[in-house]
């Protein structure tokens, strides 16, 4: 009798365990579920915030983005770096005393970032082409620059820029072929090929396409 009261017991006691493991797992499940829909409904909501902040910032936008609109159609002309460049022939450096000297002589400034321009005559802080070291940073310092070496420069013109872009360009390519003579120096094009006549008027051309977008814009 004692050992069928010792079962029941243990029984009992084995019941009361498994009802409280069954609790505490329910439990901890209901709390995943609900935490899982927390982030569904909060998900949609989120969502919709974004979209108030949309619509909000376009209309904030709107006003101001018709005022500054121009009238008429735009044609955007985008930036454009025409380059030649200026090396001596057999590789051989240019003194720095004698490059001066043919800039100077060419009427290039030394002027801002530390290189040469050709300043337009009607307003001395347009620049309508610039003359950088192919070394970096490409600046010239004047205080050592007589006695230094240069492998070569680059001539170059931005477009936009110049207000007639197509003389800007012709003044470039003349002073590149007087400073290539001073200097018994060789012109290549931005990719280091010799600078042909082909090359030249392939060049022109672009030029005054760029120049007809400029006018119509």
């Amino acid at each position: 009798m004692s050992e069928i009261r010792w079962l029941l017991a243990v029984g009992g006691v084995l019941i009361l365990l498994l009802v409280f493991w069954l609790s505490r797992r329910e439990s901890a499940g209901g709390q995943a579920l609900n935490a899982t829909d927390l982030l569904r409904r909060r998900i949609p909501q989120l969502a919709a915030d974004s979209k108030d902040a949309e619509v909000v910032g376009t209309e904030a936008q709107g006003p101001l983005q018709e005022m500054e609109k121009p009238p008429g159609r735009e044609i955007k002309v985008p930036e454009k770096i025409l380059t030649v460049r200026l090396t001596g022939r057999g590789s051989a450096p240019f003194g720095g005393e004698a490059l001066l000297l043919a800039l100077m002589g060419a009427g290039l400034q030394h002027g801002q970032y530390g290189i040469f321009h050709r300043h337009d005559s009607t307003d001395e802080r347009r620049s309508l082409f610039s003359v950088a070291s192919l070394a970096e940073p490409g600046s010239f310092d004047l205080a050592s620059m007589p006695a230094a070496r240069y492998h070569g420069v680059s001539i170059f013109l931005t477009i936009p820029g110049p207000k007639d872009v197509l003389a800007a360009f012709d003044d470039m390519l003349s002073t590149a072929h007087a400073l290539a003579t001073t200097l018994e120096g060789e012109l290549l094009d931005e990719h280091g090929s010799r600078l042909s006549i082909q090359r030249e008027r392939f060049m022109r051309e672009e030029v005054i396409q760029l120049q007809h977008k400029l006018h119509a814009s």
